[in-house]
This record gives structure tokens, sequence and C-alpha cells, in this order.
């Protein structure tokens, strides 16, 4: 534990204005979220999660000039002794010419996952040792800020779920292209992450982890979401995560609802393109036509009409 906390107190930073907080942010964020259950191993995925608990723990702690860019500190702990980046198959992290991650998407794209050497997740599975862990990074890099880590300050999940919930679909529309105009490239893409997977989560939740229209439900202890949240609208057209833009379906219906196989119609009824021809089977889409879908009990997250109606029109494959 000792060598360990060496090594924390001696991370490998950019020392404008003082030192470049991303590092020590990223491992509290990574502590959090042991501790919270939703890293089970050594395996550090980047999740929306993980880049929102980075953005809250910054908002408490950070008072210097530095960007709060995730990407940075996660590409960049490669050259601490505990961290190693697990790329895909035969693909190259693509850098810039001072040899910096280029952007988030360039991460996704290029790395799997970065592998904690799993003796320091160890340690980190003890309670008493994960504080230990966390107070000497907050004494080490935040000892004027410390005292915030714990407030409950500004609740970015609360007010990203109020935006997602209870938004109407064109002020949420203004608010992205706001967005765009002034973040950097770097931060809009991180920004659009993070609620893209606010509507992955949300969605799912108000059809009560069902399919709308199989009604498949599957839980398990591994937290593992078997139900998608899919846009009507494609957010690349619409801007739009909005709970009334999505609906939720299992992995094989939303690929037939992308590609326009099948339809919700305005009456909330599922239509089946007659462009398909499939076997006699149990997981027939054929199964489902006329079928009216299961709605969420809240009247006000039905999906928008004006939406299926889009779809019905521009995706539909109806010939």
């Amino acid at each position: 534990m000792s060598n360990l906390l060496h090594l924390f107190s001696r991370l490998r930073r950019d020392y404008k204005y003082g030192g470049a907080p991303h590092k020590p942010v990223l491992l509290l964020a990574i502590l959090e979220l042991v501790r919270k259950g939703d890293i089970l191993n050594n395996r550090i995925a980047i999740t929306p999660e993980l880049v929102l608990e980075f953005k809250s723990i910054w908002s408490k702690l950070v008072v210097t000039p530095h960007i709060p860019n995730f990407a940075l500190p996660f590409y960049h702990m490669k050259t601490e002794p505990f961290w190693k980046l697990v790329t895909y198959t035969g693909i190259t992290i693509p850098v810039t010419f001072s040899n910096s991650i280029r952007s988030l998407n360039a991460l996704k794209e290029s790395v799997a996952f970065a592998e904690l050497d799993p003796e320091v997740f160890v340690l980190m599975q003890d309670p008493i040792q994960l504080t230990i862990m966390e107070e000497a990074l907050l004494d080490q890099y935040f000892p004027e800020t410390k005292n915030q880590f714990h407030s409950t300050g500004l609740d970015l999940v609360a007010e990203l779920e109020t935006q997602i919930l209870r938004e109407d679909a064109v002020v949420y529309r203004k608010r992205i292209n706001e967005l765009k105009e002034t973040l950097s490239r770097e931060e809009f893409e991180e920004e659009i992450f993070l609620r893209g997977g606010m509507f992955k989560r949300e969605v799912p939740k108000i059809y009560g982890y069902q399919c709308a229209i199989s009604g498949m439900r599957i839980e398990s202890s591994t937290n593992a979401q078997m139900i998608d949240a899919c846009h009507i609208i494609p957010f690349a057209l619409s801007k739009d995560d909005t709970i009334t833009n999505g609906i939720a379906l299992s992995p094989n219906l939303h690929r037939a609802y992308d590609r326009g196989l099948i339809t919700i119609t305005e009456d909330y009824l599922v239509k089946i393109s007659p462009a398909i021809s499939e076997n006699d089977s149990p997981y027939s889409l054929g199964q489902f036509n006329g079928k009216r879908i299961l709605l969420p009990e809240n009247s006000r997250y039905y999906p928008s009409l004006e939406n299926l109606g889009w779809h019905h029109r521009e995706c539909f494959v109806a010939f």
C-alpha cells in the first residue's frame, strides 16, 4: 500500500497552472465507482458513468483554468506503472503531433479498456484502503478544495435527467446547438457521449426494462442491460435525446426498427414491412403485426406521435 501511495503522490503531469489535475480526478472517479459497485473488475471501460463522475468531481475540486477533457488522463495514465491501455486488435491509437490523444471518439474507437494492476484493484475493493487512497489524492493535489469533495454541490446527473425527461424537444435541440457553438470540439464530443449514455439509461427504466413490442425482460445480478434505448428519429438528424424520442426495444427489434422493417403507427400499433420474408419461427417479426406496444406508466413519456409519424414516412419499407 505504501508503494501505491508513493506512486499516487508522484503522478506524471503537465505543470501548467500549478499542475494538471486530470489524472488525480480520474483516479478519484474510479475510486467512487468502485465504492458504488459500478466498477467490478480491473478492466476500466470508457463509460458515460465514468465520464460523468470525472466531470462531477472536477466541478467540486478544480479551480484552475484547465479544461476537463476526460480523454487526456485516460490516455496519458499509460505513463504510470499501474495503468495499461488495451487496444482493439489491429488498431493503433491516433495521436496528435504532440503525442496526445486526438479526442474522446478517437479513444473509444481504438481503446477497448484500461487495465489496472490487479494488486491495485484488490486494494481498491477494501473500503478502508480505498478511503486511504482517496484521502491521499485529495491531500496531495487538492488541499484547498478537498472539503468540497463530499458536498452535494451541482448534481450533474440530476441536471441531465431533468433535461432528458422533461424538456421540450425544441428547447433541447436549441440547447445542443448552443453547446456546439460554445464548447470546444473535445468538450462537445464528451457532452454528447454523456447525454447519449443518460438516454440509454433512462429509456429502458421508464419502460420497466421491458421491450415495448415483445415484452421481453431479462435481469441479471451483473447489471447487464438487455433492452436497448432506440431513438425514433436518429440523434444525428434530430439532435433529440429527450425521452419522447425514445422507445425501449430488444436488440433484434431495435435493429429491425432502425432499418425500417417494422414501424409503430400513431395508434401505437406495430406494423411489419411487406418486404420481409421469414420462416415459421417463434422469433418471427410477423407475430407482432398489429400488436399494441407497451407504454410507460406516465403518459408524458409516451413516444412522440410526430416522431412516430416521421419514422413511418421516412424509414418504413412499405413495399
